[in-house]
């Protein structure tokens, strides 16, 4: 078994593991706290919504889509001085969560207004003929009522930041991609690259299961 593995260093991997993760956690939670307000104003500023405002829903929608278009492995060149300004590296685990979140919280905020484009419309009209105003519309209605279709967003939200990170790696980021890149790539170890691989396929499919549990759970309908 040990000659499968010859150029596996573990601790290396329990170091890479640990980055990819930290990574992931800090850069979801700051998606999650960006994209929500984004998406929300997206929806409650369209056409016919609480809070119409189309210049703003259609500026909104022009950097959202920017944003998007753009391939995440160019967005972390691009941002690597506004990285070193903001963090003062833009290497390891600390200069890569800017591009993440910059790379992640439109593509949630988009996730999160479709959510809540499929709260029915009863529901608004509800809360409005009881006199909430538009934020208690917001927060005690549209949010509860979208909840577990926003867990659901996240979940692919976090699904796509996990080979977000791995791309982070070409940049010097930390993490298994940065292994996969410096060992498995560069120095032509496929045992390295092996590991690495699996241990992304395994996070990836426990982000998911536990996404969907949570999504059916938060789901009374």
């Amino acid at each position: 078994m040990s000659g499968w593995f010859a150029n596996v260093v573990w601790g290396d991997i329990a170091v890479a593991t640990r980055d990819t993760l930290v990574m992931l956690g800090a850069s979801l939670a700051l998606t999650i706290l960006v994209g929500v307000p984004l998406g929300v104003l997206l929806f409650v500023t369209g056409r016919g919504q609480i809070a119409e405002a189309r210049w703003l829903n259609r500026l909104l929608g022009a950097v959202v889509n920017v944003l998007r278009s753009v391939p995440f492995v160019i967005l972390l060149i691009v941002l690597i001085p506004v990285t070193l300004a903001l963090v003062g590296t833009s290497l390891g685990v600390a200069g890569a969560i800017l591009p993440l979140v910059v790379g992640a919280a439109p593509f949630y905020a988009r996730l999160v207004e479709q959510a809540l484009r499929e709260v029915p419309r009863a529901t608004i009209e509800a809360a409005q003929a009881m006199g909430a105003s538009r934020r208690q519309i917001v927060t005690r209605a549209l949010l509860p009522e979208a909840l577990p279709g926003l867990v659901s967003g996240a979940t692919v939200t976090a699904v796509a930041l996990v080979s977000f990170t791995a791309m982070a790696g070409v940049v010097g980021a930390g993490g298994l991609g940065d292994l996969a890149i410096r060992y498995g790539y560069q120095r032509f170890q496929t045992d390295v690259m092996l590991v690495t691989v699996v241990l992304m396929v395994v996070l990836v499919q426990l982000l998911q299961l536990g996404g969907d549990w949570l999504a059916r759970r938060l789901d009374h309908r």
